[in-house]
């Protein structure tokens, strides 16, 4: 029997070697707590303890009435800096990093269903002893605020939603690039620690109808704060936790809602606004031409303004 030609007992180590580069190259190290805190926290910022996490929240403006906001999959209170500055003349702006997201990082339970995130609300408002607010949230977010508004009509006064998610349907489809990864299995484990930078600027890509305004600086905070200890494994949670609240109905939802929606959404289609507004009695429906997603973050001066006077009247 002919001896194997040498170079090819040099293929496995090769291989290893290839392979090792690669995943030095994707792997991406947690970033720890007190580092990500001293960059992305400010004298605004404080911390309450909700359902065993340290709930990282701010608490800004002059007014009276208070305002919750609640931000998306992937995001933090960040997506509503401008909205804060607009409106915190006029009411007590509240944002929160919600649990698996932001400084608040994984709940303890690892439970990220949508009635999980309800009940988290419900802790924080009475942490902050908050009886009645108005309530605004992106996304996830807006999924968690239509959701608690039918729950707890006398705790919400009005509602504003900005390309909400959680309109009954197949909720397994998605468009998004990173939220079809994290449900493949064995897959989903490597985005635990391999996560490319690239990946989430090719996710801020998609939310943005307009990538000139995806700035470096940008995907840095929505990458970095990815990488605080437990957020990515986290996310994979959530992303297999996506199923319906089944005793939840938009019909239950009772208060003035605004409904604000990107023309250009990639990842929920403009299509379920009317689901929204004929499903939800009381409401107003502002469509935004050459708008993404995050109308907040994109569209920031229309979309606060058209909030302001929405809850001024």
């Amino acid at each position: 029997m002919a001896e194997p030609k040498r170079y090819l007992l040099w293929i496995p180590t090769l291989l290893a070697i290839v392979l090792g580069t690669a995943f030095l190259a994707a792997y991406q190290p947690d970033i720890p707590l007190a580092e990500l805190s001293r960059k992305y926290a400010n004298e605004n910022s404080a911390f309450v303890d909700v359902a065993g996490m340290r709930v990282h929240y701010r608490d800004e403006g002059n007014g009276q009435i208070p305002l919750v906001l609640l931000h998306g999959t992937g995001a933090s209170l960040h997506t509503w800096d401008a909205w804060t500055e607009t409106l915190g003349h006029d009411f007590r702006v509240i944002r929160l990093d919600l649990p698996g997201f932001g400084l608040t990082g994984p709940a303890p339970s690892d439970d990220y269903t949508i009635q999980a995130y309800v009940q988290y609300l419900d802790e924080f408002a009475q942490a902050l002893e908050l009886e009645t607010f108005h309530l605004a949230g992106n996304s996830l977010g807006g999924q968690i605020a239509w959701n608690y508004a039918s729950r707890h009509p006398d705790r919400v006064m009005r509602l504003i939603l900005l390309d909400p998610a959680g309109l009954p349907k197949d909720q397994a489809t998605t468009t998004s690039t990173v939220l079809r990864l994290a449900r493949v299995p064995v897959l989903n484990k490597l985005l635990t620690s391999m996560t490319p930078r690239s990946l989430v600027e090719q996710s801020l890509i998609e939310v943005y109808a307009d990538p000139r305004k995806v700035s470096p600086e940008l995907v840095d905070r929505y990458f970095e704060l990815s990488r605080r200890p437990g957020n990515r494994q986290a996310f994979v949670s959530r992303a297999l936790d996506y199923a319906l609240d089944e005793d939840a109905s938009l019909a239950g939802v009772s208060q003035p809602t605004l409904i604000l929606w990107g023309a250009e959404d990639r990842w929920i289609p403009v299509a379920d606004a009317q689901g929204f507004a004929d499903g939800i009695k009381n409401t107003r429906l502002i469509i935004y031409p050459g708008v993404g997603h995050v109308p907040m973050e994109e569209h920031p001066g229309p979309t606060a303004r058209a909030a302001l006077s929405f809850l001024n009247n």
